[in-house]
């Protein structure tokens, strides 16, 4: 009989801050000369990992930064992040890291919602706030990691004047640790509050019990160290046992990501479907062009294509893990496992985490029905910042609304039908607009696809689909049509796109995922 692993979780003492596992404990253990990071710089030992903390937790604490207080970081993926990061958690503090590609009217918004009391800002960012800054009622304190042009405080600075570090603080496993701000594909930004426990429980359910991540492996995350997916992957798994990261500063293209992949040799790589589908679209892609090390492959962010799936394991013989997470639930909460992988689906609930799929009344649906997961876990942020209606919304009693729509089968497995609010409704028969998208890219023309919701003459809702084509394939007179054929000979014939629109990109965040309202938004009734 097979244990229910649903309900467990790492029991966390009530007095308890992250950093004295992740960071100082290192130190404890005989880490010191093990690799922690490589970054732009070079490589940084444990021991010079401890150090740089300690010294930027006792910067920020010069600084007047106190318990509680938020710290802004938008910062390049590199070890002062980590130093930041763990710093500010150190003393107490809250630090809340922001995507790096934002505009300035949306720090502007962070930095009054917050109340941050500091920032720390990359030099190569810092020009992004420079009409923010002036005016914020709670902003004391801007540090630069690099050099400031504007002759301001600088993070290196702060810290090489610091003897030592300062003490950690005594804080409770339920205090705010971190946040994170999410905005779903509309709306305001909300901050998610995240807790000091929060972090222990991924690094073990999701990074010990599912990816059996080593002390021996040197992992490579794509996505970036201000999502929760690469907070995960690239600091709090690696830290959790004593293995290295890489981390990349620049965006990662497929040669990029590649080149780290081999230079860094590379074990363990986290990315999103569209840069596996972006590196798969190049077909001198394969086995050698990373680390023969590289034994296990993760994918988030969005579901990944079977076919993408299937091809990138045939090429690099590794197998991809396709799961799902939210910054709600920190990290990856549903997923394929090694030895236990079925392209197409999500796997299966991560040990630790409880599932749901309800319909539109909330009352729980039967397998094979189609609804909204819902997701319970030790690792749940407690509600947004300031955002009570939306809390109340996506909160319920225990359980967090992932916003998207699922069906499990007979065998235990999830498979993905797409957002809630991207769902078709065609005919009075709801559409995913993922399978739409998958049967297009298993055409061998088709690079990327996005399909939305559009009306026709008659004001009913049909399937249309916006196409990048891959490199050298031109627009035919005939494409269109032979593109809908293929989808009518592996889908119901209802759901084939009445229309479709070749474009030269998609619209898409920072982490790949496709803004699809962005499609909707712009698309005028077709005839």
């Amino acid at each position: 009989m097979s244990r229910d692993l649903s309900s467990l979780r790492v029991d966390v003492p009530r007095k308890y801050n992250a950093a004295q596992h992740f960071v100082d404990r290192h130190m404890d253990v005989g880490h010191g000369e093990r690799i922690a990071f490589v970054d732009n710089a070079g490589q940084h030992t444990y021991a010079d990992f401890v150090n740089r903390v300690g010294r930027t937790s006792a910067a920020l604490a010069t600084l007047g930064v106190d318990r509680e207080q938020r710290v802004l970081v938008c910062m390049l993926d590199t070890l002062e992040f980590a130093a930041v990061f763990w710093g500010a958690i150190r003393i107490g503090a809250v630090p809340v890291p922001v995507n790096t590609l934002l505009t300035a009217s949306d720090y502007d918004y962070m930095l009054r919602d917050s109340r941050a009391v500091a920032l720390v800002v990359s030099d190569a960012l810092y020009d992004r706030f420079t009409d923010c800054i002036e005016g914020q009622p709670f902003l004391k304190q801007v540090v630069v990691s690099g050099s400031h042009p504007s002759g301001g405080l600088e993070l290196d600075t702060l810290i090489k004047s610091e003897a030592a570090a300062v003490p950690v603080a005594e804080t409770c496993c339920d205090d705010a640790a971190f946040w994170l701000y999410t905005s779903g594909s509309t709306g305001t930004p909300k901050g998610v509050i995240h807790h000091q426990s929060d972090l222990i429980q991924t690094a073990s359910l999701y990074g010990d019990q599912v990816l059996g991540i080593r002390p021996d492996d040197r992992v490579f995350s794509a996505a970036k160290l201000f999502f929760a997916y690469g907070l995960g992957n690239a600091m709090t798994f690696p830290l959790h046992v004593g293995a290295g990261a890489a981390l990349l500063a620049e965006r990662p293209t497929p040669d990029a990501v590649l080149t780290v992949l081999k230079s860094q040799e590379s074990s363990i790589f986290f990315g999103v479907p569209t840069l596996f589908n972006a590196i798969l679209a190049n077909p001198d892609n394969d086995r050698s062009r990373v680390s023969d090390a590289l034994r296990l492959c993760v994918s988030a962010g969005e579901a990944l294509p079977s076919e993408v799936g299937k091809e990138w394991e045939r090429r690099f013989g590794v197998p991809v893990l396709d799961g799902l997470g939210s910054t709600e639930m920190l990290h990856i909460f549903l997923s394929n496992r090694p030895g236990d992988i079925r392209y197409g689906t999500s796997g299966r609930a991560v040990p630790g985490y409880r599932l749901r799929i309800v319909d539109e009344d909330n009352h729980e649906v039967s397998t094979g029905d189609m609804g909204e997961l819902l997701v319970s876990g030790p690792s749940g942020a407690s509600s947004y910042w300031n955002q009570r209606d939306k809390t109340a919304h996506t909160f319920e009693g225990g359980w967090i609304r992932s916003g998207d729509k699922y069906v499990v089968d007979e065998d235990g497995y999830y498979h993905y039908f797409g957002r809630t609010d991207d769902m078709l409704k065609v005919g009075g028969i709801w559409v995913s607009p993922f399978e739409v998208e998958s049967a297009l890219l298993a055409e061998s023309r088709v690079l990327e696809v996005a399909v939305v919701a559009q009306e026709d003459e008659a004001g009913l809702i049909k399937p249309k689909a916006y196409v990048v084509l891959k490199e050298n394939i031109a627009v035919t007179v005939d494409l269109e049509t032979e593109l809908q054929a293929f989808v009518k000979t592996r889908l119901a014939p209802f759901k084939y796109p009445r229309w479709i629109e070749f474009v030269d990109d998609l619209p898409k965040t920072a982490t790949g995922k496709i803004r699809r309202f962005k499609l909707r938004e712009t698309a005028p009734a077709e005839s």
